[in-house]
């Protein structure tokens, strides 16, 4: 079974409805026991930085994300999801994050392009993970977020995306595989990516 972290935020429906839709068993859930007993963790979510770790927080839901994640099991980080694995976020004052990596998460400059970033624009590999398997470079995916990860390693950047400055659009270090653009959003591209986590969780 493989748990969506139910922290209170995010389109979750939305991404159980993806997964389902690609063949995989999933289930929503806010129950740290649920989490720790799954064999993979999906962390999605839309919104505030902040309110998205005091949720977390609240809900004692920190501790079995991170010792998931430091037992090895396979692990998809979706939107908010991604950011909240870095050390911290600039959005409305700095506010720490999980720590899973050491990098910030910023705001786009201002420039003549709008934000939100929102729509479809395309991923280049530059390291490219096991659940995009079959999936070729510069593909398109559906995005929507105002601010970026900076991640201090460049090692774990597995795809960037231009939006007026290349930012890193998806990671890969291990079992932690985290994407800012939204699979359950993306059409038969996002429906190949979620297919691919299902048959990483259970090949590992």
């Amino acid at each position: 079974m493989i748990a969506i972290v139910d922290y209170g935020m995010g389109n979750l429906k939305s991404v159980e409805k993806g997964f389902l839709k690609s063949g995989v068993a999933v289930k929503v859930t806010e129950r740290s026991a649920d989490i720790l007993s799954a064999s993979g963790v999906v962390l999605p979510g839309v919104g505030a930085f902040k309110d998205c770790m005091a949720n977390l927080d609240r809900l004692g839901l920190i501790e079995p994300i991170l010792k998931s994640i430091r037992t090895g099991k396979p692990f998809l980080g979706i939107c908010l999801g991604l950011q909240a694995l870095f050390t911290e976020s600039e959005e409305f004052g700095r506010c720490p994050g999980l720590g899973v990596f050491k990098g910030r998460v910023a705001r786009f400059p201002v420039t003549t392009l709008k934000v939100p970033h929102m729509g479809w624009n395309n991923v280049k590999f530059k390291n490219k993970p096991p659940i995009f398997d079959g999936i070729e470079d510069n593909r398109y995916f559906y995005f929507v977020h105002s601010y970026y990860v900076a991640p201090e390693d460049p090692a774990i950047t597995a795809g960037t995306t231009d939006y007026g400055i290349e930012f890193t659009s998806m990671i890969w270090k291990d079992n932690v595989i985290a994407t800012q653009f939204h699979p359950e959003k993306s059409q038969n591209s996002g429906l190949e990516v979620l297919r691919n986590f299902g048959a990483f969780v259970k090949r590992n």
